[in-house]
């Protein structure tokens, strides 16, 4: 059974060039008040939006990401897990804050903001905007908290841009359901499965006949690849997360 949500969540692609025509206040605010009516964590709301207009901390960001064409979406956003601002909302010296300092809260404000984004994308998408989420913003994170005066108890977990598709890319194939959804139990994945042979092959077919960037990659080689890359490009996360106020202690 197909209806218009479903075809809009089934048609989804990730757009990187865009017409440069910048989102309109109200298109924004549609965006915003829809990441707002996402599920959200004991209904806290531990996420906060910002929208980067300024042309200088956009150079920066594509600087960070590695993705210059951020510069021409219609609009650019920073999701923010925030417990900063229910910190603000007890009463002084309150010994309930301690709690905020937890990785489970660091993870409730991570959820927050991830699906408050997922929201914002099928939103824009019913409206005909297209989006990618840009999880590079971390290549660099104590220079994002930075550059957005981010105060503690709150960390940039993704960025978002918006606007007008300029383009109509191939949607890439996802992963048979049978190797992401299982009954009662995890099933564990067998390196010779006809299942993810053959999703390999798709994979391949694909990356041969799309329209740009073609290459020779299964996704068995474009996972082992991703693995591959330096920790070190990232192992700024964990000193950025204890900076901001995040204890951790329950990591150690």
């Amino acid at each position: 059974m197909i209806n218009p949500t479903l075809t809009t969540l089934l048609d989804h692609r990730s757009i990187r060039k865009f017409t440069g025509e910048k989102l309109t206040a109200n298109e924004v605010s549609t965006l915003v008040s829809a990441a707002q009516h996402a599920a959200t964590s004991t209904f806290s709301q531990q996420y906060s939006i910002i929208s980067v207009t300024d042309p200088q901390k956009l150079a920066v960001l594509a600087e960070i990401t590695g993705h210059s064409w951020l510069e021409g979406a219609g609009h650019y956003f920073i999701m923010v897990a925030d417990q900063y601002r229910n910190e603000q909302l007890t009463p002084p010296n309150a010994t309930t804050t301690t709690n905020l300092h937890s990785t489970d809260k660091l993870l409730a404000g991570i959820f927050d903001a991830a699906i408050a984004t997922e929201a914002m994308v099928t939103a824009g998408e019913s409206l005909g905007l297209g989006s990618t989420v840009m999880g590079s913003i971390l290549n660099d994170t104590l220079r994002v908290i930075s550059l957005f005066n981010l105060p503690e108890l709150t960390f940039p977990v993704l960025g978002l841009a918006v606007g007008h598709p300029a383009e109509q890319p191939e949607q890439k194939p996802r992963l048979p359901q049978e190797l992401i959804h299982f009954n009662n139990e995890y099933q564990p994945l067998m390196a010779n499965d006809p299942i993810l042979t053959a999703y390999n092959q798709l994979i391949t077919a694909y990356y041969h006949e799309r329209g740009g960037n073609r290459r020779d990659e299964t996704f068995t080689h474009h996972t082992i690849r991703e693995m591959s890359r330096d920790p070190k490009q990232r192992e700024e996360i964990l000193v950025a997360l204890i900076q901001q106020g995040f204890s951790l202690d329950d990591m150690h």
